[in-house]
């Protein structure tokens, strides 16, 4: 009986996506472009010749991937591989690592592994791309939108019509607020203060965004934190790390609110709960605190390991890193739901077609 229900949700959830896909603007995008910024959770294959230990492109990372490993940190595909399907794009958003062949009027995806709102964030498993450095890309790719389109506002006018994702803050805390003996973050900062801090951060970085034509934008909140795998241990969370997760969640939400309302005119911004989405028991996950993947200390699949058959029934990939079972789940439900518990104001169908609440 259960077999039969888990078949009927992933059924259904197969034929919701495609009829997504169709009436998205006929057979066209919904968007003109895609841009992403954010961390491992969205990089496409950024980090795989930097000098840093936060790499995935070897098995079993992309098994289930049409080419095989690519950088991505799932077996699959990451959610932002199913929002373009979801879009219309005919194509991946490419790493700006690797443009080669690549039309960047489709978009580009800057998220690194390991990288943080912070400069310093992760740099203690090697070189990332942080936010700000992302940031620095992204001009440089404006600038070459602004050749090809014949100047800088007729590239702006072109950017204001795309769609921004920005998924990014866990190693933050992660790669820096919990790791005490390195950094002194959490010597510096109550979890309050340090929410604080990381938003303003991040709004400055969001207001710069906008200066280049980002007018629809997508943040996405923090998961919990202390029941990943990696510090699942005997059963518990550690609900400490949970808590100035969530801190966070409410100061980004609250940025989101803020930018709707006065702060950056013409802009329209809605806040993504995944943490809602992934672990939400009706989405029919066997496995929700465990890696499918043997992992190392740093919750990362071991070098061409053995994963676990089942991989649709796990959230987690590995000790970190969501399973694609868990990103369509969390792209197709922030695309379309209706619950302001899970995207706030609106979902993303609705941003991309100027409906805001």
């Amino acid at each position: 009986m259960a077999c039969e229900i888990k078949a009927w949700l992933v059924l259904s959830l197969v034929l919701m996506v495609a009829c997504m896909q169709h009436s998205v603007l006929g057979n066209s995008q919904a968007v003109p472009c895609l841009f992403v910024f954010g961390d491992s959770l969205a990089d496409s294959g950024n980090n795989n010749n930097l000098p840093t230990l936060s790499k995935a492109n070897f098995l079993p990372y992309g098994i289930d991937f049409p080419t095989g490993p690519t950088g991505r940190y799932t077996n699959g595909l990451n959610p932002i591989d199913k929002l373009a399907q979801i879009l219309g794009f005919e194509k991946f958003i490419p790493p700006f690592a690797n443009l080669s062949g690549s039309d960047i009027l489709k978009g580009v995806n800057y998220a690194s592994g390991s990288a943080g709102i912070r400069q310093e964030t992760g740099t203690n498993l090697g070189t990332n791309v942080n936010m700000g450095l992302q940031l620095q890309h992204h001009r440089t790719i404006v600038s070459q939108i602004s050749t090809k389109l014949g100047g800088f506002h007729k590239a702006v006018n072109y950017l204001t019509q795309c769609l921004y994702y920005v998924y990014i803050g866990t190693n933050d805390y992660e790669q820096n607020y919990f790791l005490p003996d390195l950094f002194n973050t959490s010597r510096t900062y109550t979890p309050e203060q340090y929410a604080k801090v990381l938003t303003h951060q991040l709004s400055h970085y969001l207001k710069a965004l906008h200066h280049v034509g980002a007018r629809k934008t997508v943040v996405v909140s923090l998961d919990r934190l202390g029941c990943i795998p990696k510090v699942f241990v005997n059963g518990s969370c550690i609900e400490k790390q949970n808590a100035a997760a969530f801190l966070f969640n409410d100061q980004l939400k609250s940025l989101v609110d803020r930018f709707n309302k006065k702060t950056l005119k013409g802009s329209k911004f809605i806040f993504i709960n995944s943490t809602a989405i992934i672990h939400d028991k009706s989405n029919g996950f066997k496995f929700t605190n465990a890696p499918c993947c043997t992992t190392n200390e740093r919750g990362k699949c071991i070098l061409n390991g053995t994963p676990c058959q089942n991989r649709t029934e796990y959230v987690f990939w590995d000790g970190i890193h969501t399973s694609e079972a868990a990103n369509i789940v969390t792209a197709t439900i922030s695309y379309s739901t209706s619950d302001s518990a899970i995207a706030h104001p609106t979902n993303i169908k609705h941003l991309v077609h100027d409906i805001l609440k």
